[in-house]
C-alpha cells in the first residue's frame, strides 16, 4: 500500500482526493427549510454597475438568484454562501420593507412607490425591472406569513427583529453605532410595528379638580396623519379626496342640509382601503398631514413610517341634546344668519363655521380636529348655586353659593336654584354667541344672577330680604329672564333654596320667631280654652236635655200648680180678710163694750174689786188651775187677799196668764205684815 501511494498513480491520486476534499466538499452547502442562501460571487469578468449592490447578470457580487431548501453546490473559491432565515411576521404584527436596491426615490418623497407587481418583494428581479425604488416601501406585509425575501435587496422590519443584511451605506453605519438593527434603531417602537387597533377605549377626563382622570369605556375612531404626499393647498388644514367639489355640487343640485351632512360624516376610505394601500392613497389625491376622514372600529396594517393615528371618541349625542358643530374645514364661509345678527356667522354644513343645523340623537364618526362639537342640552337645564352639583351635565361645577352683603353690612349666603331651556332650533344661534355652554353659565348666567342678588340685598335689611324672599325671587325670575332673553336663552324659574345669614342674625330671628310662635301659642291656648268652654257647655247642654225638657215640664205644672193655689190663696185672703174684718169688729164691738162695762163696775165697785172679779172670770174661762202650788201665808194685815193675789201672780209669770198680762188691772196694794212664807 505504502508502495503504491509512493508510485506515480498513487500521489496523483492522493492529490485527486485533496483536491476533492478542499474544493469540493466546502462547496456544497445545505440550506434548511425555512431558510435561503445569498450566493456571493467573489470575482468575475464583469463588475456591477452604478451603487446596485446585488448582481442581476452574473456579476462580482452578492447574486440575485437565492439558493432555496437543499442541497448546493457552490464552488467556495468563486462562491461565498450565507444562509438567512425566511421573513416571518407574527399574527397581529406587519413587516416593514426597506429597499436597498432599485432606483432612487424622488426629491421630497419619504417613500418608494409602489406597483402591484412587485408583489411581496419576494422577486427581487421583478422589483428592479419593474422600476422599484430605494427606501421605505409603502405597503407593508401582512401578518400571520412568511417570505422568502432577498437579504440583501431588503431590510424587513418587524417588532422583534430585523431581517436582511445591510449594503447602503446609512444603514451599515446605523449598525456600526449600535450594534444589531432593531426597530429602534429606525426610531419604531415595537408597537408600531403592530395592527392599528381601532375599537373602545378609555380617555382622560376633567377631574373637576384642575386635573384628569380616567373615563369610562367608549367607542373610539382613529384621526390619522398622512406622513408623506403633495403639500395641502393654500388654507386648508386637513386633506379630503376631492376636496368639498362634492359639497358644492349638492348645493347646486338643491340637497337639504341632511344630505350634505350624511356625506360629511362618510368617507372615502374605500378609495385606498383605509389608509392601508398608501400608493392608492396618493394616486387618488391624497396630501401629506391630517385627514378629514377618520378610521372607524376595526385593524388595520398601517405603514409606521406613513401613517399616523391618535384616538378620539366618537360623537355621541344622547336623547334631550344637540351637537352644534364648528367647523374649521369645508368651503368658505357664506353666512346665512341675516344682518340682524351680529354674533358670528351661521353656514350651511360644508362650510367653514358653525352649522346652522345642529346634529340631534346619534352616535357619529367624527373629526375632533376638523369638527368642534359643542353638545348642548335642550332639555330643562337645572343649575345650581349652592354646594350641590348637578349629576346630569356637570356645567354647574364651577358655581357657589352667592354672597351678599345687607343694607346694615350683614353678609349672607344665598342658596340658589335656576331653570333654563335652549330650545334646539336656536342653539347654533346661542354657540355663535356666547361660545361654549360653559360660558353661558360662567360668564352670562353668573354674572346676570350675581349682581343682582348682591344689588337686592344690598338696597334693603337683611331681615326684610329674608321675610319678603318671595317677591325677591319674583323680581329676579323678571330679571334674569330678560337677561337671557337677550341670547335667544329661555329662563323658566329662578328659586332662592335657603338663605344663610350670619350668625348673631340668626339669633336674633330665633329668638324674635320663637316670641311670635309664643304669643300665637297663647292665642291659640286661649281659643282652645273659649272652645272648650263653648264645648263644655254645649256637652252639659246635651246631657241635661232630659232633665231640661223634664224640668221644663215640671215647671209648667208647678206655675199651673201655682196659679191654682195663687187663685185658692186670693180666695183664702179674702176670705180671711173678710172674716178678719168682721171678727175685728166684732172685738171692737166687745172691747168697747167690756170696756165700758169695766167702767161700771170700777165706779160700782172700785178699783181693786172690779180686778179681781175680772181676773177670776178670766180664770173660769181659762181653766186655770186655782189650787195653788205654792202657798203664800200672807203677814199681818195681808189677809187671804193677798195671798190670792201672790198665788195669782206667780201663775201669770208662769205663762198661764200670759193673756191677762195685756188687759187692764187695777193696782193691787202692797202686802201688808211681816213677810210671806212658801
Amino acid at each position: 500500500m505504502l508502495q503504491w501511494l509512493l508510485s506515480t498513480g498513487g500521489i496523483v491520486t492522493l492529490a485527486g482526493v485533496v483536491v476533492l476534499a478542499l474544493l469540493v466538499l466546502p462547496s456544497i452547502r445545505v440550506i434548511g427549510p425555512t431558510e435561503v442562501g445569498l450566493a456571493t460571487k467573489r470575482f468575475a469578468f464583469k463588475d456591477l454597475e452604478g451603487h446596485n449592490p446585488v448582481a442581476m447578470n452574473g456579476e462580482a457580487g452578492h447574486q440575485a438568484n437565492l439558493l432555496p431548501a437543499g442541497w448546493h453546490f457552490k464552488l467556495w473559491i468563486v462562491y461565498s454562501v450565507r444562509k438567512f432565515p425566511w421573513v416571518q411576521i407574527p399574527a397581529g404584527e406587519i413587516g416593514v420593507v426597506i429597499a436597498q436596491v432599485g432606483d432612487s426615490v424622488p426629491i421630497g418623497a419619504k417613500s418608494a412607490r409602489y406597483k402591484p407587481e412587485f408583489g411581496s418583494f419576494d422577486d427581487i428581479a421583478a422589483f428592479i425591472s419593474g422600476g422599484g425604488q430605494k427606501g421605505v416601501q409603502r405597503t407593508v406585509l401582512p401578518p400571520g406569513n412568511s417570505y422568502k425575501i432577498h437579504p440583501v435587496g431588503f431590510l424587513v422590519i418587524t417588532s422583534q427583529k430585523v431581517y436582511g443584511l445591510p449594503v447602503a451605506d446609512e444603514y451599515i453605519e446605523l449598525e456600526r453605532k449600535h450594534g444589531n438593527l432593531t426597530p429602534a434603531t429606525f426610531g419604531l417602537a415595537p408597537e408600531q410595528l403592530k395592527l392599528v387597533q381601532v375599537g373602545p377605549r378609555r380617555f382622560q377626563k376633567d377631574d373637576g379638580k384642575g386635573g384628569t382622570e380616567d373615563g369610562p369605556v367608549v367607542d373610539a375612531v382613529g384621526i390619522v396623519t398622512a406622513l408623506d404626499g403633495d403639500p395641502l393647498p393654500s388654507g386648508d388644514i386637513a386633506c379630503r379626496l376631492g376636496t368639498f367639489a362634492d359639497v358644492g355640487e349638492m348645493e347646486k343640485a338643491g340637497k337639504t342640509d341632511a344630505d350634505v351632512i350624511d356625506v360629511l360624516l362618510g368617507n372615502k376610505n374605500q378609495k385606498h382601503n383605509n389608509y392601508q394601500d398608501f400608493q392608492a392613497f396618493l394616486d387618488n389625491g391624497g396630501k401629506i398631514g391630517l385627514q378629514h376622514d377618520p378610521l372607524l372600529p376595526g385593524a388595520y396594517a398601517l405603514n409606521p413610517f406613513l401613517v399616523r393615528v391618535e384616538f378620539a371618541p366618537m360623537l355621541v349625542v344622547n336623547q334631550g341634546e344637540v351637537a352644534v358643530i364648528k367647523s374649521y374645514v369645508g368651503l368658505p364661509t357664506v353666512d346665512t344668519s341675516g344682518a340682524g345678527f351680529k354674533h358670528g356667522s351661521i353656514v350651511r354644513p360644508g362650510h367653514q363655521g358653525i352649522w346652522q343645523t345642529p346634529l340631534r340623537t346619534g352616535k357619529y364618526a367624527f373629526n375632533p380636529r376638523c369638527y368642534a362639537p359643542e353638545v348642548v342640552p335642550t332639555a330643562i337645564l337645572t343649575l345650581n348655586w349652592a354646594t350641590a352639583v348637578s349629576q346630569a351635565h356637570n356645567l354647574d361645577a364651577h358655581l357657589s353659593q352667592i354672597v351678599a352683603r345687607s343694607k346694615e353690612g350683614f353678609e349672607s349666603k344665598i342658596d340658589l336654584q335656576v331653570q333654563i331651556h335652549v330650545p334646539d332650533t336656536v342653539a347654533p344661534r346661542v354657540i355663535s354667541m356666547v361660545g361654549t355652554m360653559k360660558n353661558l353659565v360662567n360668564e352670562v348666567l353668573q354674572a346676570a344672577v350675581g349682581n343682582h342678588f348682591r344689588d337686592t340685598l344690598q338696597g334693603m335689611p337683611a331681615i326684610q330680604f329674608i321675610e319678603t324672599r318671595s317677591e325677591v325671587q319674583a323680581k329676579a325670575t323678571d330679571h334674569i329672564r330678560k337677561e337671557l332673553s337677550r341670547y335667544e336663552v329661555e329662563t323658566l324659574g329662578v328659586y332662592i333654596q335657603d338663605v344663610l345669614p350670619p350668625e348673631h342674625l340668626t339669633d336674633v330671628l330665633k329668638k324674635r320667631e320663637i316670641a311670635n310662635q309664643e304669643v300665637a301659642t297663647y292665642r291659640m291656648q286661649q281659643q282652645s280654652q273659649a272652645e272648650r268652654v263653648t264645648m263644655e257647655k254645649a256637652k252639659g247642654e246635651a246631657d241635661m236635655q232630659a232633665q231640661l225638657a223634664k224640668s221644663k215640664v215640671t215647671v209648667d205644672i208647678e206655675k199651673n200648680n201655682a196659679d191654682a193655689k195663687k187663685a185658692a190663696a186670693d180666695g183664702e185672703a179674702t176670705y180671711i180678710r173678710e172674716i178678719g174684718g168682721a171678727e175685728a169688729s166684732k172685738i171692737e164691738a166687745i172691747g168697747k163694750a167690756t170696756a165700758v162695762g169695766y167702767v161700771a163696775q170700777k165706779e160700782a165697785l172700785g178699783p181693786q174689786a172690779t180686778a179681781i172679779v175680772n181676773v177670776m172670770r178670766e180664770i173660769a174661762d181659762g181653766k186655770v188651775n186655782i189650787m195653788p202650788e205654792v202657798l203664800v201665808v200672807g203677814g199681818n194685815g195681808g189677809g187671804a187677799f193677798d195671798a190670792l193675789a201672790s198665788v195669782l201672780t206667780q201663775t201669770l209669770r208662769g205663762g198661764a196668764g200670759a193673756g191677762l198680762m195685756s188687759q187692764p188691772a187695777a193696782s193691787a196694794a202692797p202686802a201688808q205684815g211681816n213677810g210671806s212664807r212658801a
